[in-house]
């Protein structure tokens, strides 16, 4: 892969306004999604925690992968890839495992289990299943299931996993890379938007963070930890990600004409479908607990 030159570099535009205008109508259902009303107790934050750690969790083999292909993790090591690209997935890998927090390093991973541990939500489920996936290496869907059996993990989270790692399984990294940049934190900050930045922080818009807010002072402070986690994913989103991301996805796309850009679209539509689906999953159990 030979680097593109930083002053010769155009961005595919009409691919990009394709990617828009089809993500658009998927971004405004969880902007608006019943979710966020639903959680109305702090047992129904518990499950929405014991189903959202997957997803903080599987977030990073979407970027190991990608750190894999975009970036030299071999020995001897020699430079490889896009500048650009290189220091935009590396920059996140220093942000997502190896933070620093509260006077100490630490992943996002372990600090939402903290949060987890502090609201008292169960993490004895994910924490199975995830020793149990990483001991086997072996992530096809039939490896999933029977680690998902033999946690007990919810459903929800279950489904949105298998997702993730169907991207993954493609073998193609700017499917990897489309599920990546607009399916989850980063998409938030990409199309010329100022106020798409305040709006949402991995896909949870800020109106929830302040309804946990005013849960948390009826409860002593036992969600300082987990809001600090959501607070956190502002902070390490730096303004530059938005416009890399971009260039990271017609890098590894190509030109306005590359079939690259219909496979990258279609993954990125299902990325945030699938957390549609997740949000989905989560309000009918916490509606079916209620009944």
């Amino acid at each position: 892969m030979t680097p593109t030159a930083h002053s010769d570099f155009q961005l595919p535009k009409r691919a990009i306004e394709r990617l828009e205008k089809r993500l658009e109508p998927l971004r405004k259902k969880l902007e608006k999604h019943p979710l966020y009303a639903a959680v109305q107790s702090v047992d129904d934050l518990r499950y929405f925690m014991q189903n959202h750690v997957f997803a903080v969790w599987d977030f990073m083999s979407l970027l190991k992968v990608l750190q894999r292909h975009l970036t030299c993790v071999d020995i001897p090591w020699e430079p490889k890839g896009f500048r650009e690209s290189r220091r935009l997935i590396n920059e996140i890998v220093l942000g997502e495992e190896s933070d620093f927090v509260g006077g100490q390093n630490i992943s996002h991973l372990e600090l939402y289990l903290d949060s987890m541990k502090y609201a008292k939500a169960d993490t004895a489920v994910f924490e199975k299943f995830m020793h149990t996936i990483c001991k086997s290496s072996d992530y096809t869907e039939k490896s999933l299931e029977a680690a998902f059996a033999e946690a007990k993990s919810p459903r929800p989270a279950a489904e949105f996993v298998k997702r993730t790692f169907e991207f993954i399984q493609s073998g193609k990294v700017h499917i990897v890379a489309a599920a990546f940049a607009f399916g989850r934190e980063v998409q938030n900050m990409i199309f010329n938007n100022p106020s798409s930045r305040t709006l949402f922080q991995d896909l949870i818009p800020l109106m929830f963070t302040g309804l946990l807010r005013d849960m948390n002072k009826g409860l002593g402070g036992i969600l300082d930890t987990f809001i600090v986690y959501l607070e956190r994913h502002i902070e390490v989103d730096g303004e530059d990600h938005g416009p890399m991301s971009l260039r990271m996805m017609a890098e590894v796309c190509g030109g306005e004409e590359d079939p690259r850009w219909d496979e990258a679209i279609e993954a990125a539509v299902n990325a945030l479908q699938a957390r549609v689906d997740l949000w989905d999953g989560v309000v009918a159990e916490l509606n079916k607990r209620k009944q």
